[in-house]
């Protein structure tokens, strides 16, 4: 496969198009000029691609999903004791699912659920930056940047989901080491090659070995790839799953992280967003090279206009 020659035709595509495809797209902000577009890919065997802008950003949400890897790997199954594994049905910021629930998140990758495995790694580390340094050990030690506006956003509504769930139980450590950990692991800057790297171990997930150890790896893989198809996109989770078929995660600084597995962890960016707070241009191209490479886990997209071309196959 000329893994080179097809995410060049997609930049070049999406690059002719984003004008066209953004304005077809039900953004959040309609009047926005089409940002910059990059794409890097990670495979497990074989050298990097990486085409378009290189430009960083705050990987936001996609946080979570590196959070929540590291929680279950100090607490294993007992995270789920805390915090659901469906999907919410309500926006990521949504305080109402909690009323319903008694203060138990739906899932990790809403904001509530995320704020509960924070509270666990802070818990379990004394520490703010869990995420941080393990996004630093994936990127060879070096050392990780934080967005300035990101660590200053104001917290209020999730201050208020933290107390929420601490009145039902749910929260152990204080709010403000809390909060802490939470902005620092969404603030994390870094380029589309820097988070395809970050989140290249979620590639790997064939039974390393047929010890314990083994097995608890691939069980972890599979539950975090499982959330990511199932929960990655909030309420666009369920489009995303048909257009694309890849386990992914979104962040509102505009980066996806997607995982074909076995194959190559990929990131996408552009800044411009739908109104689920997913980068359209990302979905767009993420789209196509599913359908080019015959990576979803589905096959090509069903109705999908983007068929390989005879050099896509060589």
């Amino acid at each position: 496969m000329n893994l080179t020659g097809i995410v060049t035709a997609i930049a070049d595509e999406i690059d002719a198009k984003a004008v066209e495809i953004e304005g077809s797209a039900d953004a959040k902000n309609p009047d926005a000029e089409p940002g910059g577009f990059g794409m890097a890919i990670v495979p497990v065997d074989g050298p990097v691609v990486q085409v378009g802008a290189i430009d960083t950003f705050p990987i936001q949400s996609i946080s979570k999903v590196l959070a929540l890897n590291l929680a279950l790997c100090e607490l294993g199954d007992t995270v789920f004791e805390r915090v659901g594994r469906e999907p919410s049905g309500d926006p990521f910021n949504s305080i109402v699912d909690l009323e319903r629930t008694g203060g138990l998140p739906r899932n990790p990758f809403i904001n509530a659920g995320a704020l509960v495995i924070a509270d666990m790694l802070v818990e379990q580390t004394g520490g703010p930056d869990s995420v941080v340094h393990f996004v630093s050990e994936q990127l060879d030690g070096n050392d990780v940047p934080l967005d300035v506006d990101v660590l200053h956003e104001g917290g209020d509504l999730n201050r208020a989901m933290l107390s929420f769930m601490r009145h039902h139980g749910n929260v152990r450590s204080d709010s403000d080491s809390v909060m802490d950990a939470y902005v620092r692991q969404c603030a994390i800057m870094v380029d589309c090659q820097g988070l395809a790297r970050a989140g290249h171990f979620l590639a790997q997930t064939r039974l390393a070995g047929k010890d314990d150890a083994g097995q608890v790896e691939a069980k972890r893989m599979r539950t975090v790839l499982a959330l990511m198809m199932t929960c990655g996109h909030y309420d666009g989770s369920g489009d995303f799953a048909v257009r694309v078929g890849l386990p992914a995660k979104s962040g509102v600084g505009g980066g996806i992280l997607a995982v074909a597995p076995e194959v190559a962890s990929i990131a996408v960016w552009s800044p411009n967003l739908d109104q689920h707070g997913n980068s359209i241009l990302g979905v767009r191209a993420l789209e196509m090279l599913a359908a080019r490479t015959g990576w979803s886990v589905f096959g090509p997209p069903l109705g999908s206009d983007c068929r390989p071309s005879p050099s896509d196959r060589s």
